[in-house]
């Protein structure tokens, strides 16, 4: 059994995860920033929520606290909380850009920073960064999110070579389309495209492997989407 911190869980990738964590015979906390969102995916997968937003320094310090309260250990972070912002160059909202990036990337580090040394501490530890194919191929408007997940992947390889010495393994996750709601649109229902609990599964076959071994980066995509 292993304990799982999982940052923007309450919908999405993070709460299909949390369920099937949970399902598997783990402990779960999850972040979130909807009170409701949060009640909501406690009740549906028995996993613990905490409100907190990953860009401000005090609530991942909050987070870590409770997180460490509740389940005494962290064994694997899954840094999953982000958000999209687009525009094409030339009518860029830099201000709007340097936002995405407190969550997508700054504040992701500062949570990880957090937690780092009690996993090289113990010299164990799993840690899942959610990045995404956009930081794999650029596409038009993308500026900002796609800059952001090639960011993700980068720091994801800067702490594969750092921690590895320490048992640590660091799995960077490269989703394609998934049909979540994620933005604000409707969850989506075709079933010839991905869903959030193909993604958590690949991500639970990912840690499943024994701790001599790790993906250090993976892309997820639908067989057939067209």
């Amino acid at each position: 059994m292993s304990n799982f911190l999982i940052t923007g869980g309450s919908h999405g990738i993070g709460a299909a995860l949390a369920a099937q964590a949970v399902q598997a015979g783990h402990k779960v906390v999850f972040t979130g920033r909807s009170e409701e969102r949060i009640a909501q995916t406690e009740k549906e997968t028995g996993a613990t929520g905490f409100r907190a937003d990953v860009s401000k320094p005090q609530d991942n310090q909050a987070t870590v606290d409770f997180a460490l309260q509740q389940l005494g250990t962290i064994d694997v972070l899954v840094n999953n909380a982000a958000y999209g912002y687009g525009a094409p160059i030339g009518e860029m909202d830099v201000d709007a850009m340097r936002a995405m990036f407190e969550t997508n990337i700054f504040g992701l580090v500062d949570l990880t920073n957090r937690i780092v040394p009690l996993m090289k501490k113990r010299q164990q530890g799993d840690i899942v960064n959610i990045a995404s194919t956009s930081g794999m191929k650029g596409h038009a408007n993308g500026t900002s999110y796609a800059g952001s997940k090639w960011a993700l992947r980068g720091i994801s390889q800067c702490w594969q070579a750092e921690l590895r010495p320490s048992n640590v393994r660091v799995f960077c996750v490269c989703p394609s389309e998934v049909q979540t709601g994620w933005g604000g649109t409707e969850p989506g229902t075709n079933p010839r495209k991905l869903f959030a609990e193909d993604i958590a599964l690949s991500i639970m076959g990912a840690l499943a492997m024994p701790a001599r071994g790790f993906i250090p980066e993976f892309a997820v995509f639908a067989t057939n989407p067209f």
